[in-house]
Protein backbone atom coordinates (compact mmCIF):
# COMPACT_ATOMS: atom_id res chain seq x y z
CA UNK A 1 0.00 0.00 0.00
CA UNK A 2 1.39 3.21 -1.10
CA UNK A 3 1.92 6.34 1.14
CA UNK A 4 -0.69 8.18 -0.38
CA UNK A 5 -3.05 5.41 -0.08
CA UNK A 6 -2.45 5.47 3.56
CA UNK A 7 -3.16 8.00 4.36
CA UNK A 8 -6.33 8.78 2.38
CA UNK A 9 -7.79 5.98 4.22
CA UNK A 10 -5.89 7.55 7.56
CA UNK A 11 -8.08 10.59 6.66
CA UNK A 12 -11.24 8.68 6.15
CA UNK A 13 -10.91 6.55 9.65
CA UNK A 14 -10.19 10.04 11.36
CA UNK A 15 -13.82 11.13 9.21
CA UNK A 16 -15.68 8.40 10.51
CA UNK A 17 -14.50 8.19 14.07
CA UNK A 18 -15.61 12.02 14.43
CA UNK A 19 -19.31 10.86 11.99
CA UNK A 20 -19.65 8.49 15.83
CA UNK A 21 -19.64 11.28 18.07
CA UNK A 22 -22.96 12.42 19.22
CA UNK A 23 -23.32 15.85 18.12
CA UNK A 24 -20.73 16.13 15.16
CA UNK A 25 -21.15 17.26 11.91
CA UNK A 26 -20.24 15.53 8.48
CA UNK A 27 -16.58 16.74 7.63
CA UNK A 28 -15.57 19.83 5.83
CA UNK A 29 -12.78 21.03 3.50
CA UNK A 30 -11.82 24.35 5.33
CA UNK A 31 -9.99 25.28 8.01
CA UNK A 32 -12.19 27.21 10.57
CA UNK A 33 -10.17 29.61 12.83
CA UNK A 34 -11.43 31.93 15.35
CA UNK A 35 -10.09 34.18 18.14
CA UNK A 36 -8.20 37.28 18.94
CA UNK A 37 -8.34 40.39 16.58
CA UNK A 38 -4.73 41.37 17.09
CA UNK A 39 -3.79 37.88 15.45
CA UNK A 40 -6.37 38.07 13.07
CA UNK A 41 -4.10 40.02 10.12
CA UNK A 42 -1.28 37.96 11.21
CA UNK A 43 -3.33 34.73 10.37
CA UNK A 44 -4.97 36.06 7.20
CA UNK A 45 -1.82 36.67 5.70
CA UNK A 46 -0.42 33.02 6.45
CA UNK A 47 -4.33 32.12 5.40
CA UNK A 48 -3.49 33.94 1.63
CA UNK A 49 -0.20 32.29 1.39
CA UNK A 50 -1.38 28.88 2.26
CA UNK A 51 -4.58 29.25 -0.64
CA UNK A 52 -1.83 30.06 -2.95
CA UNK A 53 -0.20 26.92 -3.13
CA UNK A 54 -3.37 24.98 -4.16
CA UNK A 55 -5.25 24.43 -0.61
CA UNK A 56 -8.40 25.99 0.23
CA UNK A 57 -7.87 29.38 1.88
CA UNK A 58 -8.94 28.94 5.71
CA UNK A 59 -11.88 31.07 6.99
CA UNK A 60 -11.16 33.35 9.92
CA UNK A 61 -13.37 34.94 12.00
CA UNK A 62 -12.23 37.48 14.67
CA UNK A 63 -14.25 36.93 17.89
CA UNK A 64 -11.67 38.35 20.32
CA UNK A 65 -9.97 35.67 22.28
CA UNK A 66 -12.49 34.98 24.73
CA UNK A 67 -15.05 34.29 22.02
CA UNK A 68 -12.64 32.16 20.57
CA UNK A 69 -12.20 30.10 22.84
CA UNK A 70 -15.54 29.37 24.20
CA UNK A 71 -15.98 28.95 20.16
CA UNK A 72 -13.34 26.36 19.89
CA UNK A 73 -13.93 24.75 23.02
CA UNK A 74 -17.83 23.46 22.47
CA UNK A 75 -16.82 20.37 21.69
CA UNK A 76 -15.19 17.83 18.75
CA UNK A 77 -16.70 17.83 15.62
CA UNK A 78 -16.46 19.99 12.34
CA UNK A 79 -19.40 22.68 13.35
CA UNK A 80 -16.82 23.50 15.72
CA UNK A 81 -13.40 25.45 14.90
CA UNK A 82 -10.36 23.89 14.27
CA UNK A 83 -7.79 26.38 15.59
CA UNK A 84 -8.40 29.97 17.43
CA UNK A 85 -6.21 32.57 18.01
CA UNK A 86 -4.98 34.65 21.08
CA UNK A 87 -3.46 37.34 22.43
CA UNK A 88 -2.72 36.12 25.47
CA UNK A 89 -3.05 32.53 27.13
CA UNK A 90 -5.38 30.22 27.39
CA UNK A 91 -7.03 30.17 30.97
CA UNK A 92 -7.34 27.67 33.23
CA UNK A 93 -11.19 27.91 32.89
CA UNK A 94 -10.95 27.66 29.43
CA UNK A 95 -8.72 24.60 29.78
CA UNK A 96 -11.30 23.18 31.68
CA UNK A 97 -14.27 24.15 29.85
CA UNK A 98 -12.25 22.37 26.70
CA UNK A 99 -11.41 18.88 28.78
CA UNK A 100 -15.78 19.07 29.93
CA UNK A 101 -16.46 18.93 26.63
CA UNK A 102 -14.28 15.98 25.26
CA UNK A 103 -11.65 18.75 23.71
CA UNK A 104 -8.66 16.87 25.08
CA UNK A 105 -5.68 17.16 22.81
CA UNK A 106 -4.65 20.78 22.18
CA UNK A 107 -1.39 22.08 20.71
CA UNK A 108 -0.40 25.77 21.88
CA UNK A 109 1.81 27.56 19.57
CA UNK A 110 3.06 30.75 20.68
CA UNK A 111 3.87 32.42 17.37
CA UNK A 112 5.69 36.13 18.65
CA UNK A 113 5.13 39.06 20.66
CA UNK A 114 3.11 42.37 20.64
CA UNK A 115 3.11 45.46 22.57
CA UNK A 116 -0.34 47.36 23.67
CA UNK A 117 -0.44 51.12 23.13
CA UNK A 118 -2.14 53.76 23.86
CA UNK A 119 -2.53 55.98 21.12
CA UNK A 120 -4.19 59.01 19.81
CA UNK A 121 -4.02 61.30 17.02
CA UNK A 122 -1.63 62.40 15.21
CA UNK A 123 -3.19 65.85 15.55
CA UNK A 124 -2.97 65.61 19.65
CA UNK A 125 -0.23 66.20 22.00
CA UNK A 126 2.13 63.46 22.58
CA UNK A 127 2.43 62.37 25.75
CA UNK A 128 4.48 59.96 28.43
CA UNK A 129 2.32 57.95 30.75
CA UNK A 130 3.44 55.76 33.60
CA UNK A 131 1.58 52.81 34.79
CA UNK A 132 0.43 54.82 37.99
CA UNK A 133 -1.29 57.40 35.33
CA UNK A 134 -2.81 54.71 33.63
CA UNK A 135 -4.22 52.86 36.73
CA UNK A 136 -5.44 56.62 38.21
CA UNK A 137 -7.36 57.44 34.63
CA UNK A 138 -8.81 53.76 34.02
CA UNK A 139 -9.23 52.03 37.15
CA UNK A 140 -12.84 51.69 38.44
CA UNK A 141 -11.67 52.71 42.40
CA UNK A 142 -8.69 54.45 43.25
CA UNK A 143 -6.72 55.82 45.95
CA UNK A 144 -8.23 58.77 47.60
CA UNK A 145 -6.56 61.63 46.53
CA UNK A 146 -6.18 63.10 50.02
CA UNK A 147 -3.39 60.68 50.52
CA UNK A 148 -5.23 58.48 53.07
CA UNK A 149 -5.42 54.25 52.08
CA UNK A 150 -8.35 54.41 51.61
CA UNK A 151 -10.23 53.73 47.89
CA UNK A 152 -13.07 56.13 46.26
CA UNK A 153 -14.87 55.78 43.29
CA UNK A 154 -12.43 57.02 40.04
CA UNK A 155 -12.95 60.89 40.69
CA UNK A 156 -10.98 61.63 38.17
CA UNK A 157 -11.95 63.81 35.16
CA UNK A 158 -9.14 65.34 33.01
CA UNK A 159 -5.46 63.96 32.36
CA UNK A 160 -3.82 66.95 33.93
CA UNK A 161 -6.19 66.28 37.06
CA UNK A 162 -4.41 62.66 37.18
CA UNK A 163 -1.17 64.31 36.81
CA UNK A 164 -0.15 67.96 36.26
CA UNK A 165 2.61 67.19 33.59
CA UNK A 166 -0.73 65.72 31.04
CA UNK A 167 -2.84 67.96 29.11
CA UNK A 168 -5.86 69.60 30.58
CA UNK A 169 -8.30 67.46 28.34
CA UNK A 170 -11.04 64.57 28.80
CA UNK A 171 -10.34 61.02 29.65
CA UNK A 172 -11.78 59.26 26.76
CA UNK A 173 -10.03 56.17 25.75
CA UNK A 174 -11.54 53.74 23.03
CA UNK A 175 -10.62 49.87 23.95
CA UNK A 176 -11.56 46.48 23.89
CA UNK A 177 -14.37 44.44 25.23
CA UNK A 178 -14.09 42.20 28.16
CA UNK A 179 -14.18 39.14 25.53
CA UNK A 180 -11.21 40.28 24.19
CA UNK A 181 -7.30 39.24 25.05
CA UNK A 182 -6.01 42.61 23.86
CA UNK A 183 -8.26 44.02 26.81
CA UNK A 184 -7.23 41.05 29.41
CA UNK A 185 -3.28 41.78 29.07
CA UNK A 186 -4.08 45.47 29.45
CA UNK A 187 -5.84 45.18 32.47
CA UNK A 188 -2.56 43.23 33.84
CA UNK A 189 0.10 44.84 32.49
CA UNK A 190 -1.23 48.31 32.59
CA UNK A 191 -3.69 49.08 35.00
CA UNK A 192 -2.51 46.13 37.42
CA UNK A 193 0.91 47.34 36.64
CA UNK A 194 -0.30 50.57 38.18
CA UNK A 195 -2.15 49.40 40.93
CA UNK A 196 0.98 47.85 42.34
CA UNK A 197 2.92 51.03 42.57
CA UNK A 198 0.83 51.50 45.59
CA UNK A 199 2.45 49.49 48.28
CA UNK A 200 -0.79 49.18 50.36
CA UNK A 201 -2.98 48.17 47.34
CA UNK A 202 0.03 45.21 46.55
CA UNK A 203 -0.14 44.19 49.97
CA UNK A 204 -3.86 43.17 49.34
CA UNK A 205 -2.58 40.48 46.60
CA UNK A 206 -1.02 38.35 49.53
CA UNK A 207 -3.85 38.69 51.96
CA UNK A 208 -6.99 38.20 49.15
CA UNK A 209 -6.14 37.67 45.83
CA UNK A 210 -10.14 38.21 44.60
CA UNK A 211 -10.06 41.19 46.18
CA UNK A 212 -6.99 42.78 44.74
CA UNK A 213 -8.16 41.46 41.04
CA UNK A 214 -11.28 43.27 41.58
CA UNK A 215 -9.62 46.44 42.83
CA UNK A 216 -6.14 46.09 40.42
CA UNK A 217 -8.27 44.81 37.22
CA UNK A 218 -11.22 46.82 37.43
CA UNK A 219 -11.79 49.55 34.30
CA UNK A 220 -14.78 52.35 35.24
CA UNK A 221 -17.67 52.62 33.72
CA UNK A 222 -18.71 56.23 34.05
CA UNK A 223 -17.72 57.00 30.30
CA UNK A 224 -14.38 57.24 30.38
CA UNK A 225 -13.29 54.17 29.00
CA UNK A 226 -15.58 53.39 25.93
CA UNK A 227 -15.93 49.67 24.66
CA UNK A 228 -15.24 50.12 20.99
CA UNK A 229 -15.40 46.21 19.86
CA UNK A 230 -13.52 44.16 18.34
CA UNK A 231 -12.89 45.98 15.40
CA UNK A 232 -9.40 48.32 15.95
CA UNK A 233 -9.77 49.92 12.60
CA UNK A 234 -12.74 51.37 14.02
CA UNK A 235 -10.83 53.09 17.01
CA UNK A 236 -8.56 54.46 14.57
CA UNK A 237 -10.97 55.69 12.57
CA UNK A 238 -12.50 57.60 15.95
CA UNK A 239 -9.23 58.81 17.16
CA UNK A 240 -9.21 60.47 13.55
CA UNK A 241 -11.95 62.41 14.35
CA UNK A 242 -11.13 63.36 17.99
CA UNK A 243 -7.73 64.16 18.52
CA UNK A 244 -8.07 64.49 22.01
CA UNK A 245 -9.06 60.75 22.73
CA UNK A 246 -6.81 57.91 23.22
CA UNK A 247 -7.14 54.16 21.84
CA UNK A 248 -6.20 50.92 22.94
CA UNK A 249 -4.95 48.11 20.68
CA UNK A 250 -2.18 45.93 19.50
CA UNK A 251 1.64 47.12 18.14
CA UNK A 252 0.70 46.16 14.34
CA UNK A 253 -2.17 48.53 14.08
CA UNK A 254 0.10 51.32 15.29
CA UNK A 255 2.77 50.27 12.75
CA UNK A 256 -0.08 49.74 9.74
CA UNK A 257 -1.62 53.68 10.57
CA UNK A 258 1.29 55.40 10.70
CA UNK A 259 1.37 59.14 10.67
CA UNK A 260 -2.83 58.59 11.41
CA UNK A 261 -1.84 57.98 15.30
CA UNK A 262 0.79 58.25 17.29
CA UNK A 263 1.69 55.67 20.55
CA UNK A 264 2.15 57.25 24.24
CA UNK A 265 5.41 56.94 25.78
CA UNK A 266 4.98 54.08 28.76
CA UNK A 267 7.28 54.57 31.55
CA UNK A 268 9.45 56.45 29.36
CA UNK A 269 9.61 53.83 27.21
CA UNK A 270 8.55 54.05 22.72
CA UNK A 271 6.21 50.79 21.97
CA UNK A 272 9.19 50.12 18.89
CA UNK A 273 9.78 46.64 17.55
CA UNK A 274 13.35 46.41 19.27
CA UNK A 275 11.39 47.74 22.89
CA UNK A 276 8.40 45.03 22.67
CA UNK A 277 10.80 42.46 21.12
CA UNK A 278 13.11 42.75 23.91
CA UNK A 279 10.34 43.03 26.70
CA UNK A 280 11.59 46.54 27.63
CA UNK A 281 8.45 47.91 26.55
CA UNK A 282 6.19 47.57 30.02
CA UNK A 283 2.66 46.70 28.11
CA UNK A 284 4.23 43.44 25.66
CA UNK A 285 2.62 40.48 25.60
CA UNK A 286 2.54 36.84 23.90
CA UNK A 287 0.43 36.05 20.95
CA UNK A 288 -0.73 32.27 20.77
CA UNK A 289 -3.02 29.87 18.58
CA UNK A 290 -4.18 26.45 19.66
CA UNK A 291 -4.94 23.88 17.03
CA UNK A 292 -7.55 21.06 17.68
CA UNK A 293 -5.46 18.02 17.59
CA UNK A 294 -8.53 15.68 16.72
CA UNK A 295 -9.55 17.71 13.70
CA UNK A 296 -5.85 17.03 11.97
CA UNK A 297 -6.72 14.54 9.30
CA UNK A 298 -10.13 15.53 9.39
CA UNK A 299 -10.36 18.79 7.95
CA UNK A 300 -7.83 19.32 5.30
CA UNK A 301 -4.88 21.43 5.69
CA UNK A 302 -4.47 22.03 9.43
CA UNK A 303 -1.08 20.35 9.49
CA UNK A 304 0.37 22.22 6.49
CA UNK A 305 -1.60 25.83 7.61
CA UNK A 306 0.44 25.25 11.26
CA UNK A 307 3.95 24.29 9.12
CA UNK A 308 3.34 27.75 6.82
CA UNK A 309 2.83 30.09 10.02
CA UNK A 310 5.90 28.64 11.34
CA UNK A 311 7.89 28.57 8.89
CA UNK A 312 10.49 31.20 8.65
CA UNK A 313 9.59 32.77 5.29
CA UNK A 314 6.58 33.92 7.47
CA UNK A 315 7.33 34.26 11.50
CA UNK A 316 11.41 34.50 10.95
CA UNK A 317 13.12 37.52 11.50
CA UNK A 318 12.68 38.68 7.92
CA UNK A 319 9.29 36.97 7.81
CA UNK A 320 6.78 38.61 5.98
CA UNK A 321 4.92 38.42 9.19
CA UNK A 322 7.20 40.94 10.32
CA UNK A 323 6.52 43.10 7.38
CA UNK A 324 2.98 43.36 9.63
CA UNK A 325 4.05 44.44 12.77
CA UNK A 326 4.32 40.96 14.46
CA UNK A 327 7.78 40.92 16.68
CA UNK A 328 9.48 37.45 16.12
CA UNK A 329 10.44 34.72 19.04
CA UNK A 330 13.98 34.61 19.98
CA UNK A 331 16.03 32.27 17.35
CA UNK A 332 16.04 29.03 19.88
CA UNK A 333 12.04 29.40 21.06
CA UNK A 334 11.05 29.80 17.73
CA UNK A 335 13.26 26.13 16.52
CA UNK A 336 11.28 24.74 19.54
CA UNK A 337 7.99 26.05 19.05
CA UNK A 338 8.02 25.08 15.06
CA UNK A 339 9.05 21.69 16.39
CA UNK A 340 6.01 21.58 18.45
CA UNK A 341 3.10 23.00 16.31
CA UNK A 342 4.51 20.80 13.30
CA UNK A 343 4.40 17.22 15.41
CA UNK A 344 1.36 18.65 16.61
CA UNK A 345 1.92 17.63 20.42
CA UNK A 346 -0.77 17.49 23.07
CA UNK A 347 -0.91 20.22 25.41
CA UNK A 348 -1.71 18.45 28.54
CA UNK A 349 -2.64 20.76 31.71
CA UNK A 350 0.77 20.41 33.50
CA UNK A 351 2.68 21.80 30.00
CA UNK A 352 -0.65 24.61 29.13
CA UNK A 353 -0.75 25.38 32.70
CA UNK A 354 3.45 25.97 33.31
CA UNK A 355 3.69 29.46 32.87
CA UNK A 356 0.17 30.43 34.26
CA UNK A 357 0.61 27.86 37.33
CA UNK A 358 0.28 30.92 39.45
CA UNK A 359 -2.31 32.30 37.84
CA UNK A 360 -4.90 29.41 38.26
CA UNK A 361 -3.89 29.04 41.44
Amino acid sequence: MNVKMKATLAGAAAALAMASVPGTAMARDTISIVGSSTVYPFATVVAERFGRTGNATPKIESTGSGGGMKLFCQGVGTQHPDITNASRRMKKSEFELCQSNGVKDITEVKVGYDGIVIANSVKGKHIDLSLRDVFLALAKDVPNPDGSEELVANPYKTWKEVNPALPNTKIEVLGPPPTSGTRDAFNELAIEGGCKSFPWLKAIKGEDKSKYKAICRSVREDGAYVEAGENDNLIVQKLEKNPDAFGVFGYSFLDQNRGVVQAANVGGVEPTFEAIGSGDYPVSRSLYFYVKKAHVGVVPGIEGYVKEFTSEKAWGDQGYLGEKGLIPLGDDLRKSMAKQARSLKRSEERRVGKECRSRWS
